[in-house]
């Protein structure tokens, strides 16, 4: 409200791009925790940006009555593809009237200076979010989870896109195989201690869906799982670590039923987030 002077909502959009973590540049098949659909299940299917922006402000429809939106391109890595095509379709977003800001949610080691180039582009007709998956801070959790770059490739984009101007929104995943309450913790710290500062976060609970290498990992080995109260007690804790300032987009995620096998308490959005706030 603050910045854009009224009510804005984001619309989840699909860019058509794939992942270096998929087409077997970096691996295939992904990190072990991501799903067929690149994490972008309530994403519009692809067609021309016009179109999926229209269908994509039906959906939400009964939800907000918000007139002003955030394009948001959440699957997959959108900025990993030829950047020119990829400044023509988001220049065709971000030119819209009631589209206040473009998201792209994408990998650190996917932002090489023709791709920041077609971002900066981008930045001066409205402002541009670059949303990166960084999981976690443990090297040995990001193999295990096939995240494909280390730290130092993270530290170095986050540098780049803030010298640059952009907002970064990072996003953690708690419970995690084989992390402990400190370990996710110690995700946090590190993040709260940027510099320049953070500007958002999301957290969110692992979620096992089906069809992914961490659900077979699971079936055949199942690892312990947080209850709806310690998951809400670790936000809680998070929360409490992160500057004042850290804009918190999102405390928990909602997966898809279909593909959700656990944990099904992650359903009841309004159960996890009222709780948390009781925490708080």
């Amino acid at each position: 409200m603050d910045r854009f002077g009224e009510k804005v909502y984001r619309l989840s959009l699909s860019s058509g791009c794939t992942c270096p973590n998929r087409d077997g540049t970096i691996g295939y098949g992904g990190c072990t925790f991501c799903s067929e659909g690149g994490s972008g299940e309530f994403a519009s299917d692809p067609a021309p940006i016009g179109e999926q922006i229209e269908e994509a402000k039906k959906k939400i429809a009964s939800k907000t009555d918000a007139e002003k939106f955030i394009a948001y391109f959440q699957s997959y890595t959108n900025t990993y593809g030829d950047p020119e095509r990829l400044y023509k379709l988001y220049r065709k977003a971000v030119e819209r009237d009631d589209i206040v800001a473009l998201s792209l949610g994408t990998r650190p080691d996917c932002l090489g200076d023709a791709v920041m180039d077609m971002l900066l582009k981008l930045q001066k007709i409205k402002p541009v979010w670059i949303e990166l998956g960084l999981q976690t801070i443990k090297e040995r959790t990001a193999e295990r989870i096939h995240r494909g770059y280390d730290l130092a490739v993270f530290e170095e984009a986050y540098r780049r896109l803030k010298v640059n101007g952009f907002d970064v929104i990072v996003h953690v995943i708690f419970n995690l195989p084989g992390e402990s309450r400190e370990d996710m913790l110690n995700t946090v710290r590190y993040l709260s201690g940027l510099k320049p500062a953070l500007d958002g976060i999301k957290l969110q609970m692992l979620q096992i869906l089906d069809g992914t290498e961490l659900a077979r990992a699971y079936q055949n080995e199942p690892f312990p799982l947080m209850d709806l109260e310690s998951y809400s007690d670790l936000v809680a804790d998070s929360i409490r670590i992160l500057p004042k300032d850290t804009v918190i987009h999102r405390m928990t995620g909602d997966g898809p039923r279909k593909l959700l096998i656990e944990p099904l308490w992650c359903l009841d959005k309004k159960r996890v987030l009222n709780t948390i706030n009781r925490k708080l």
